[in-house]
């Protein structure tokens, strides 16, 4: 400490020149560059490169349309599941909220509705409609890997 009396005690010595330029070498071979403010010779800044920005928004965007899919196939799997359970247990079909619900699940079930065809209504329905919510987890499912794995 007794080379510099003004630099503060818990300040590093500068860098001898040498270490510098190896410092600067190695962010120059990984395609960075390096910034030092004021002229400051402590350790050096690095900023990103456009490819890892770019790479990074990618990842994000990927992330977000796999959490949309997911979203949507939770929702779809979820009205199917609420008609199964209304006709099940016998919901009152006048009600607007059953009908609502009997409605989407039938526009969504598309080929499944008749699929198997018990006697009893109810077991068609749960195995129908079930059919159809298992497809569109299973469907919705490896879409959302595909799309991770595109990151």
């Amino acid at each position: 400490m007794a080379d510099n009396p003004d630099r503060p005690v818990d300040q590093a010595p500068p860098a001898p020149e040498p270490a510098r330029e190896a410092a600067h070498a190695r962010t120059q071979e990984h395609g960075m560059t390096r910034t030092e403010p004021g002229g400051d010779h402590r350790a050096p800044r690095v900023r990103r490169s456009l490819r890892d920005r770019t790479t990074g928004a990618r990842r994000r965007t990927a992330g977000a349309i796999a959490t949309a899919i997911s979203v949507v196939t939770t929702l779809v799997v979820l009205i199917l599941a609420v008609h199964i359970v209304f006709v099940a247990f016998e919901a009152n079909t006048a009600n607007d909220l059953v009908r609502w619900f009997g409605d989407r699940a039938t526009d969504l079930c598309w080929q499944f509705k008749d699929v198997f065809q018990p006697a009893d209504h109810k077991t068609e329905v749960a195995v129908n409609y079930g059919l159809a919510a298992l497809v569109y987890l299973v469907i919705g499912r490896a879409l959302v890997g595909l799309v991770r794995r595109l990151d």
